[in-house]
């Protein structure tokens, strides 16, 4: 008799014009009762149904005749009433299966249906965006440090005193780069300038040391000398992302350098990049194109180093 009870207390609820049925289907929930969340996922497709409904009526009224007596504001409350019902009747009977697909996800009376609360806790799709970042950074970390034993964590430092000092100290060394590899010394410079802002933000080792890396190059697995981790900035999608890398570290500037010019040059992928090597702009532009970095305003950041007057009034 009690089941008998909350089925015509549901049957009520589907009169979606009577507000006493909709206190009936409270009652009902509030008994405990599991049958009631079929008709809770039914009133939810209902309105599902209704919002489509709504919007082929304003798709309608949008050609209708303005004069005619069908487009009233009087039958077109009484419509929109007949649409809520008609909403409600056609789900109650299967409707669309949308109902279906609710009881079992949150139900979980079936094991093939992932849980509501795993999915999503609140509704709050950044916070599953939240964790899944966490989750790629933590798995990151793990593979960082496990990658060598020579990894050490790492920070960015000053390696120059000044501007004057960058340029004193790795144009004699660029010139020699260059003419070995038929760079241009002067991009060399720049472009070491941008990585490492003048000098300013050097990668570090946790002892202190310097890595000498002045062109941000990662260490990939071909490489087997020494590494640093460090945090960095990638862009993804124009955006910019703080993540960590392995970078190569050299002993010397010297090394820095040479491997700089053996990089470019040994990678097929800058081949157009050395094609243009005389020329600064389509040099720094040609290694955008072939990602050597992922900020999108790479090349220009270059140039305008290369063309600035404070490099200018530096060379020698």
């Amino acid at each position: 008799m009690e089941s008998l009870s909350t089925k015509s207390q549901l049957d009520m609820a589907r009169n979606v014009h009577d507000m006493g049925s909709i206190n009936k289907m409270r009652e009902a929930i509030a008994s405990g009762d599991e049958t009631v969340l079929q008709e809770a996922a039914q009133q939810f497709e209902a309105i599902f149904v209704q919002m489509m409904l709504k919007s082929m009526r304003k798709a309608q009224d949008a050609l209708a005749d303005e004069d005619s007596p069908f487009n009233s504001q009087q039958v077109k409350f009484y419509r929109d009433m007949h649409d809520q019902q008609l909403a409600t009747d056609l789900t109650s009977g299967g409707g669309l299966g949308l109902a279906d697909v609710i009881v079992k996800q949150l139900g979980q009376t079936e094991n093939s249906y992932t849980p509501a609360s795993v999915i999503r806790s609140d509704g709050d799709l950044s916070s599953l965006n939240r964790n899944r970042e966490y989750k790629v950074a933590q798995a990151q970390d793990i593979a960082l440090s496990s990658n060598s034993i020579k990894t050490q964590s790492a920070q960015k430092d000053a390696m120059f005193e000044s501007p004057e000092q960058f340029v004193e100290s790795l144009m004699p060394i660029a010139e020699k780069v260059a003419e070995k590899y038929g760079m241009d010394p002067k991009a060399i410079v720049s472009q070491a300038a941008v990585e490492t802002g003048w000098g300013k933000f050097v990668i570090h080792k946790s002892d202190g040391s310097s890595s000498h890396n002045l062109f941000g190059i990662k260490a990939n697995k071909g490489w087997q000398g020494e590494q640093a981790v460090v945090d960095t900035l990638e862009f993804n999608n124009g955006l910019p992302q703080k993540q960590k890398a392995a970078f190569r570290s050299y002993s010397s500037v010297e090394e820095a350098m040479e491997d700089y010019g053996r990089f470019i040059t040994s990678q097929p992928r800058y081949s157009h990049a050395v094609e243009n090597a005389s020329d600064a702009a389509r040099y720094t532009n040609a290694l955008q194109e072939a990602g050597y970095a992922t900020d999108p305003e790479y090349a220009s950041k270059i140039m305008a180093v290369y063309n600035s007057e404070r490099l200018s009034a530096l060379m020698p």
